[in-house]
């Protein structure tokens, strides 16, 4: 018998981006039909249209339900919602486009909540068509949140030698290190060692990054930043039993990480954990939400409007957060 394959909801994202585009590529890679069940959370006639860009010849299988998916080679399945017109104009900032996005999350967030399927990996939306919809969020992650009843969540970024959980994100660098605390500090090393634990890395070694240039280097660099804000959380993290050492010069430390010496970095603010990942390249990097009751990768880009519709997005950003959702999707026996 085989390992246990992850049943993955792909949501389409805005539809007149390059989500159906990255959608139907990712479905050529062999990796996604070997360690996945995955289907489409969409509307078929948009995908439909996406052919014609891609060049795709797969047929598109109507499903009302994932029990429905045949998840055969040679298909893809797509739980059909049938809220947009195949006339949807490409590249371009809609209301209805925005609405619909919406609704695949919503329906792919019912179904993970409901246990039927083990995890979600989306395409990207647009915030201003969002909004125009009539969701006032600023993306993904808020909706999310609300709708699994989350309070507390993290982003993680993670390529295939590297993973990233951030402590703050999108704020200015003063605003963030005033919004640093050993409580909050302590909550996302807590989060990193449940994340990479329940994905099966037993004992997660974990590392925490300074605030200022060398972590201080014992006072010598800012006003105590590390021994008021991040020395506390990782002496109370380790009495707790989690693998954790911190804080530690952040210009050496994803150096070590990549090389193996970690399995994680708790970053302090935004740049500090996202150019590490960016380096190693825009196709490689995945974002996901930690803290939620269930697991959701994404592409860790935009809709792209200016080359919608012309063949050209790249899906292996998407192919990667697919291999991601079935790394850390919940462990079955079969």
């Amino acid at each position: 018998m085989g390992a246990y394959k992850p049943v993955i909801g792909i949501t389409m994202g805005d539809a007149a981006g390059v989500g159906p585009e990255i959608i139907l590529k990712s479905f050529e890679h062999d990796l996604v039909h070997e360690t996945s069940r995955s289907f489409v959370i969409g509307d078929a006639l948009i995908l439909e249209r996406a052919k014609g860009f891609t060049g795709s010849t797969k047929e598109i299988r109507r499903i009302t339900n994932p029990a429905e998916a045949n998840f055969e080679k040679e298909a893809i399945d797509c739980l059909n919602l049938d809220l947009l017109s195949a006339d949807l104009p490409i590249g371009q900032v809609s209301a209805e486009a925005g609405n619909a996005a919406f609704q695949y999350l919503a329906k792919a967030i019912s179904l993970a909540n409901a246990k039927e399927i083990d995890a979600i990996c989306t395409a990207p939306l647009n915030k201003e068509a969002l909004q125009k919809g009539g969701h006032m969020y600023p993306g993904h992650t808020e909706i999310l949140a609300e709708l699994t009843g989350t309070k507390d969540y993290s982003m993680m970024l993670s390529a295939p030698d590297l993973k990233v959980i951030h402590v703050t994100t999108h704020v200015g660098i003063i605003d963030a290190v005033n919004m640093i605390n050993p409580e909050r500090v302590f909550h996302v090393i807590q989060l990193a060692h449940d994340t990479l634990s329940k994905a099966g890395i037993t004992n997660p070694k974990i590392a925490v990054c300074g605030i200022n240039p060398h972590a201080g280097e014992n006072g010598l660099f800012g006003y105590g930043e590390e021994e008021e804000k991040v020395i506390p959380a990782v002496k109370k993290a380790v009495a707790q039993g989690i693998d954790v050492q911190g804080p530690l010069p952040a210009d050496t430390l994803f150096f070590r990480a990549r090389r193996g010496d970690f399995d994680i970095v708790v970053a302090m603010y935004h740049d500090q954990g996202h150019a590490p990942i960016k380096v190693l390249g825009l196709e490689s990097g995945v974002n996901i939400t930690v803290g939620l009751p269930i697991i959701r990768t994404s592409v860790d880009h935009g809709t792209a409007f200016d080359i919608a519709g012309t063949g050209k997005a790249d899906e292996m950003s998407l192919v990667e957060a697919l291999r991601q959702a079935v790394e850390l999707a919940p462990k079955h026996s079969l």
